[in-house]
């Protein structure tokens, strides 16, 4: 009899069949979270002529979406790490793709809203827990680059949404758009039979047969005899996980991962709800401010792609506080007047650092705190960035009521990212969870060399 760390197995497994479904299903499921955000920013021109909306109002309805993901965030977050991360991921899906693709028929402000507030529940449950199954059967090496990965699908959906809006919306309305993202309904039962549960709720659970057979899945040529035993890395257990959050030296980096989320978030989706419309302020047309949605989206994979495979080299940390400042930067110049060129350059440069960074800081955060608090990690930190994420349409929309000058806009929205570069720079990197597994590892490997 031995016993068996799966953890270990996990972290020392090459790539292969299981984690490329895994990969593709996280994909689809986070692309179609992206397309349902960003289509409101799509719409919002149209929807404040059609219904008489002032920018104030067109921010408030933004934000009851960001709204209802604050408490989707934190409540599934939370219950993923009791009943397990693929229920819940099955839960949150079926809300956001059917309360959007209803948005379809709203006929009123307020119907919109309340649809929009319900889908926000499922939108801000989904992606902590993908980001969480992602890390629990991510290869150690390359834990970084496969969430990044992912994360990209957040991005092709918010290109997709803008194209639909250029290419649909004129011959079958604004309307058309929202009924797109009913297609994950569609899906949710193949979806549901392939994706696995966590290795720790399995073991939590006792369901031997379902461990078993998902270890053989992600090292097919391990072998596991019927009397081995299993174990986890030990860590402090509580039956409040977001109490885990501040134990073990944790609580600096917890309020200092939340700070960067609500900066963060507050520059995303001020960006996206209020980008074209700033645009069009600024003399382009529908279609050209639309193109400009398009390029922040484009900017935010090729950043995400090249400094998620070098976080994996030189550490997340290192790589996310430059990139945080190098957004302000790009996002303070954006509003001073330039050619065509510089524009859509400056605007790729600040969607590969703020959507860019947040994907990143988000597969950084899965691996800083341990497995049993995973969900609960992202869960807590992604609720108080949508506080953020809400503010930003409402200081969009108030800054455009006060007709300040378009590059005081742009400088309003680039503070916060000086702000999260500040707070990610004093998380200390010794209290991390993988330093720790780094640490047990090495011991273990001197231990069977003593003997």
């Amino acid at each position: 009899m031995k016993t068996i760390n799966s953890a270990e197995v996990i972290a020392n497994s090459k790539f292969n069949r299981f984690h490329l479904s895994l990969l593709i299903w996280s994909f689809l499921i986070i692309l179609f979270d992206g397309y349902d955000l960003v289509v409101y920013g799509t719409v919002v021109p149209i929807l404040i002529e059609k219904w008489g909306l002032t920018p104030v109002e067109a921010g408030a309805i933004g934000s009851y979406g960001l709204f209802g993901m604050m408490f989707g965030a934190i409540l599934f977050g939370t219950l993923a790490d009791r009943i397990g991360r693929k229920n819940v991921i099955a839960i949150t899906l079926i809300l956001f793709s059917l309360f959007t693709f209803l948005c379809g028929f709203a006929e009123t402000p307020t119907m919109f809203s309340t649809y929009r507030f319900l889908a926000g529940l499922g939108l801000g449950g989904i992606m902590p827990n993908v980001i969480a199954l992602l890390t629990d059967y991510a290869p150690k090496t390359m834990r970084s680059m496969i969430v990044s990965v992912v994360l990209c699908g957040y991005s092709v959906g918010g290109i997709l949404a803008p194209l639909l809006g250029i290419f649909i919306m004129p011959k079958f309305g604004w309307e058309s758009i929202f009924w797109f993202a009913g297609l994950p309904l569609v899906m949710l039962p193949i979806m549901y039979k392939q994706l696995p549960e966590t290795a720790s709720h399995l073991i939590r659970t006792g369901k031997r047969d379902k461990l078993v057979a998902t270890l053989l899945k992600v090292n097919p040529g391990m072998d596991i005899q019927q009397n081995d035993e299993f174990e986890e890395l030990r860590e402090k257990d509580t039956k409040v996980p977001i109490i885990g959050l501040f134990q073990d030296k944790r609580a600096l980096s917890t309020v200092m991962f939340w700070i960067a989320f609500f900066s963060c978030l507050l520059m995303v989706y001020g960006l996206n709800t209020w980008l074209p419309k700033l645009m069009i302020d600024a003399g382009y047309g529908l279609n050209s401010s639309l193109a400009f949605l398009v390029t922040l989206q484009g900017g935010a994979i090729i950043g995400t792609l090249i400094i998620g495979r070098l976080c994996d080299k030189y550490g997340s940390k290192k790589m996310l506080v430059p990139m945080y400042a190098s957004g302000a930067i790009a996002l303070t110049l954006l509003g001073f007047s330039g050619n065509s060129f510089v524009i859509y350059l400056l605007v790729a440069i600040a969607g590969a650092a703020t959507i860019g960074a947040q994907n990143i800081v988000q597969a950084y955060v899965s691996q800083y705190y341990p497995p049993s608090i995973r969900s609960t990690a992202l869960g807590m930190a992604s609720g108080i960035g949508r506080i953020g994420g809400m503010l930003g349409p409402l200081l969009g929309g108030f800054l455009l009521s006060v007709s300040l000058p378009i590059h005081l806009n742009f400088i309003a929205f680039a503070i916060p990212g000086l702000l999260a570069a500040a707070a990610l720079a004093i998380v200390p990197v010794r209290n991390a969870h993988y330093n720790k597994v780094d640490t047990n590892t090495r011991r273990d490997s001197i231990n069977d060399a003593a003997v």
